[in-house]
């Protein structure tokens, strides 16, 4: 409970004021460990309150460390793709990724090593309206691309950047085949010259 006696990971709408809310929506996907993140959204004339996150109400998802460090990005191209990132163990991190502005069809491959979905992406398009987050396990990469010019996206990591630890896909690895929805533009020299996965690649141990 908290400190006003209200059970955590819950809050109330200005409408409904008694009534506890659950902040989240929480679906699994394909993947194991791969999670959608609905916010509820509660308001009136004003606007609207959305948690943005909540350790107590993650932990159903599998959110199981700090938040170690947030970024923001602004993508201001439609059709940019920026990925597919990942960090290598004892810098392995989990993420959980919300669209701030436009809209982006954001991608995680899974990379665990021994897994049943070793190789396996998803995708999931999280936009300013509809109020999704990916929450993405340590151990898969992660990309997007932009549907929308002037993209902004939040990343809430669990284990901070770590340049020693850090690799990547190629996002258009015919290995992976990752359907990009729009024509691929903008991609980096970093991101462009990731090599494509052999056959002797046995994924990463988070």
């Amino acid at each position: 409970m908290s400190p006003h006696g209200r059970p955590k990971g819950e809050f109330r709408s200005a409408q409904h004021e008694g009534t506890p809310v659950s902040p989240f929506t929480i679906a699994q996907t394909p993947l194991p460990g791969l999670a959608t993140v609905h916010r509820t959204r509660r308001g009136d004339a004003r606007g609207y309150l959305e948690r943005m996150f909540c350790a107590e109400a993650l932990a159903a998802a599998g959110w199981a460390g700090p938040i170690a460090q947030i970024n923001h990005t602004h993508t201001a191209r439609q059709g940019t793709v920026r990925g597919l990132h990942f960090q290598h163990a004892p810098h392995a991190e989990a993420k959980l990724v919300s669209c701030l502005r436009g809209e982006v069809w954001d991608v995680a491959v899974d990379l665990r090593a021994g897994s049943g979905t070793f190789l396996q992406w998803h995708a999931q398009y999280l936009s300013a309206d509809n109020g999704l987050a990916l929450l993405i396990p340590a151990g898969f990469a992660h990309g997007f691309q932009a549907i929308s010019d002037d993209a902004e996206l939040l990343y809430l990591h669990s284990v901070a950047y770590a340049p020693q630890a850090e690799a990547g896909l190629n996002p258009l690895d015919p290995a992976l085949a990752v359907a990009w929805p729009l024509p691929v533009v903008g991609l980096s020299p970093r991101d462009a010259g990731h090599a494509a996965i052999t056959h002797d690649f046995a994924g990463i141990t988070p």
